[in-house]
Order: C-alpha cells, then structure tokens, then sequence
C-alpha cells in the first residue's frame, strides 16, 4: 500500500509518496533545475517537496504561472498542502501597494509573470527576499516572455517544470539559459519508478473523406492563393521554390516591412504587402474549409466581404471579394448543407463512449471558437451529453470565474463533455477524462503531449485524431509524430548528460555540449 509524504511542512496524508518525485525534488533543492514530467504525474508535487525543504529552513518562494486560472489553483494547492505556511495569490488585479504588502508578508506568493515583472520595473518591490523561484510551464521562457525578464532579476535558486520543452535543441538550450537553469532532471512514462503511475492510452486516428462542396470551395480558394503567390515571385518578393506556406509569406512581410521601414515607398513593396495580405487570407480560407469546415468558413468569408465593403477596407480584401473564384466560392458555400464529416463522426465517438459508461468523461480540443460552438450545438442532442465549452478570455470568452466554474462541474459530472480550444492544453486541473478528442491535429509537438496527457491518469485512456484525408490534417499530424520522436530522443540524451540519473560527475555539463 502507497504511503504518504511525511515533512514537517507538509500536511499529513495531503501527498501520495512517490520515489522520483522524492528523488527529483532532492537534485532541485542543490542546483537550479528543468524538470521534465510527462502531464498528470506530479510537477507540482515535486516543487511542493522542493519548497518544504526551503521553507523549513526558513526561505520563502515565489511561484509564477502563465495565466491567473494557474496562479488560484496552484495558490489552492499549496494552502492546502503546506503546514504553518501563509500563501498569496499575488494578480495584476491587485492595488500596487497591497500587492506589496502581499509580497513581503507571506510565506509563498504565487503570481503572473507579467504582474512580477511589472513590479519590479516600477520599483514596488524586488526578488532578494526569496530563496526560490518556481517556473510554471518553463517552455515559455523564451524570446521576451516575461519569466525571461523575471530572471534576469533573480540570481538565487531557481526551478522550471514542463512536460514538452520541445524538440528544437536551440530552444532547450534557450530556456536553460534565459532561467538559468544549471541541470535538467526528466522522467518519461517508460522509466521505471514512473511506469507504475501510468496507465495505457490507446492513441487512434481517424480518417474522414472530404465531401463535395468542401472539396470545390477549396479548390477555387486555392487558385486564388496559387495566383496572388505567382505575383509575388514574378515580383521577386518570394522565393519561386518556397511553397506558399503561412510560414514563408510572413518572411515576406517582414522582408518588405523592413523595406517600408528603410524608405522603399515604391508601388511594387505596397503590391507586395497587399499580395502577401492576400495570399494570408486565402490560406487561412483554405484551412479552415479543410481541417473545420463549412459553418467555419462561412464565418470567415463573411469577415473579408464585410472589410471589403468599408471605405477605408484594406485592398486586398476588395480585390479577393471581386474575383471570380471568391464568388463562386461563396455561392457554393452558402446554399451548402453540407458540414465537415469530422462534425458527425465527432458525435458518434461520444455517443458510443457515454453509452458504454455513464460515467465517462470526453474532452474535445479544437482550434476554433466557431467549431467549438457548432460541436456544443451539435452535441447537445447526443443522449447521456451533457455539454459545456472552456475557452479563453478575450473578445468575449470566459471570465476567469466562468473557466473555473466549467472545470468544477466537469470535475463533480454536471458536465460530462467539454470542448475547449486552447486554454485547456496547458497546466490547468482538469478532472481525469477517459477520452480525448482531437477534432484536428496540431503540428506543435509541446500541444500534442498536452493535449494527450489529458487522458490515462487515474484508469486507461483513449485519444482520437480526426485527421481529413489529403488537407493539411495529414502534414500536421506527421509532423507533430516525428517532432515528438525527435524530442523524446533528445532529451533522453540531454537526461543522462544533465540529471546525474547515470553519470553524476557531468551534471554541469551545459546544453551545447549536445
């Protein structure tokens, strides 16, 4: 029978006693640590391990979390965890002076980085009372997020969690720098003192054939894309052997930016930007005709008519409108019934997975608001279904209030299926779920895993990809597949050079040496 962690500072029976989360926590406490855990098995956990040890000696911590739902949970956690411990949840929200007083007065703050980093820049108060720096879903310490500026203004001990840092070897190497992280200490679902805690997720893709009218729509958006990109490399603006991705036309742009910029107001820069604007447009169009659907794309046609229409509407969406495959386009789009396949065979999934288990749970990711409306719509008339949608704050999303209300009744079963875009990939406590559904696939390898580790926590788990055959489902899939392959191969040799679990004398090798 599993025991319970028994620390001075830690609530008696409050954590399940787990080997690699005591032996992680122990490396963390002597030298700045990235740990790496698979979703659901415990990063907090060791960061609680590690702060009772700090506060016993009398340290205090600062924890930071990407998003104010992070902060409330893990401030949550730990004023339930900890023993003879004050903790604050420490937000923007907050008058600048009582989040002063908040800072100085407690044990543990847990907070944004944004709110941190704003603080210190204005002078409210600064990082030398803590012993310990925590950062939550470290990924994102590149670039000029705020945990990078945080640290530049700490120089104590510090540690990072994550569960996907990523494949690129650059980017590992960033975030290590940037939150000067001195080791790395990861467990994978196949290490032995982990394997015990995981359970099977059956990973299964579904293929759909695109109906007519999709198919017809798409062809036309794509005559489009292919001319306004033809236009481009007749121009010398874009490079004739780049295809026109998204990713190749927004070199573009910078490229003719800089040139605007540096006083190249010539007529052949300004037809490259609306070119290029164009181009965007029509592939956006495309994908969302592929990977969503018809009631997705409507909306979106909808949007370049409607800037078309205004006087001071860019260029770029008059001439689309005007052309005759826009036309045709919308013409088949509007008096189309027809919805994308994923739509029906999305119900049926959670039809066959509520009827087989009262019981069960479904979380469906999706990339767009519009699909996540139409799946509650459709869902709704599902027997057993009971249909809720967790999506993020802007333009009219969910109150941070309302996210957490949707998380507690899928958690207690008033909700039985949620579909939620990307807000519910990372970090937030989501109740143990028996099927995941991706109602597309997302070429990010760190999405993937988040998306996946919804599932197999506590019982088996099942995840489906809807993949729609010969779009742009199919490149995305692949390449999240082998992005995931190559960063579990990188990391299992950045691992044994780093953690010390084979090779203790080379802990302070650095990233490079790989």
């Amino acid at each position: 029978m599993t025991g319970f962690v028994s620390h001075p500072r830690i609530v008696p029976g409050a954590v399940e006693e787990r080997k690699y989360q005591l032996s992680m926590s122990k490396g963390c406490i002597s030298e700045s640590t990235l740990i790496i855990l698979p979703t659901g098995l415990g990063k907090t956990v060791v960061a609680l391990l590690t702060m009772a040890d700090i506060l016993e000696d009398g340290g205090r911590i600062l924890v930071l979390a990407p998003t104010k739902p992070l902060v409330d949970q893990h401030a949550s956690f730990f004023s339930e965890s900890l023993c003879d411990t004050t903790v604050a949840a420490v937000t923007g929200n907050m008058a600048p002076n009582k989040r002063k007083d908040a800072v100085a007065s407690n044990d543990v703050v847990v907070s944004t980085p944004q709110a941190v980093s704003n603080d210190i820049e204005n002078g409210i108060y600064d990082l030398s009372g803590f012993s310990l720096v925590v950062y939550d879903e470290a990924h994102r310490g590149t670039g000029n997020y705020a945990y990078v500026h945080v640290s530049k203004r700490y120089d104590g001990l510090a540690l990072g969690m994550t569960a996907s840092p990523g494949s690129d070897i650059e980017k590992m190497d960033e975030i290590c720098r940037n939150l000067s992280l001195k080791r790395i200490d990861m467990r994978s679902e196949y290490d032995p003192d982990v394997s015990p805690y995981v359970y099977d997720v059956n990973v299964e893709k579904i293929e759909v054939n695109m109906p007519k009218d999709l198919t017809d729509v798409i062809s036309l958006l794509k005559m489009l894309t292919e001319r306004y990109a033809a236009e481009l490399t007749s121009l010398r603006l874009m490079d004739p052997n780049w295809p026109p991705s998204t990713k190749h036309l927004l070199t573009v742009g910078r490229n003719l930016q800089a040139r605007l910029a540096n006083g190249e107001k010539t007529s052949m820069v300004f037809r490259g930007l609306t070119l290029q604007s164009m181009c965007i447009k029509t592939l956006h169009a495309v994908s969302l005709a592929e990977t969503q659907g018809m009631s997705a794309l409507k909306n979106y046609l909808l949007k370049i008519q409607a800037e078309a229409s205004k006087k001071d509407g860019g260029k770029g969406s008059k001439e689309i409108v005007a052309s005759k495959e826009f036309v045709k386009a919308w013409n088949i789009a509007y008096e189309s019934r027809v919805e994308h396949p994923k739509v029906s065979r999305v119900m049926t999934l959670v039809s066959r997975t509520l009827g087989s288990d009262e019981g069960a749970k479904v979380l469906i990711f999706t990339q767009y608001r519009d699909t996540c409306d139409l799946l509650v719509e459709k869902l709704s008339s599902v027997g057993g279904a009971r249909v809720g949608k967790l999506i993020g704050q802007a333009n009219g999303g969910l109150k941070q209030k309302e996210q957490i209300e949707m998380l507690d009744m899928f958690r207690d079963g008033r909700k039985n299926v949620i579909i939620a875009t990307s807000v519910g990939e990372e970090g937030l406590d989501i109740a143990n779920t028996d099927t995941v559904i991706f109602y597309e696939p997302v070429p990010s390898e760190i999405r993937t895993i988040q998306r996946r580790g919804r599932t197999g926590r506590k019982d088996r788990g099942k995840v489906y990809v809807l993949v729609a055959k010969g779009t742009v489902d199919e490149v995305f899939e692949e390449s999240s597949r082998k992005k995931e392959l190559l960063m579990r191969s990188r990391l299992e040799r950045l691992s044994k050079g780093l953690s010390g679990k084979k090779a203790p004398a080379v802990r302070q090798r650095a990233l490079s040496d790989f």
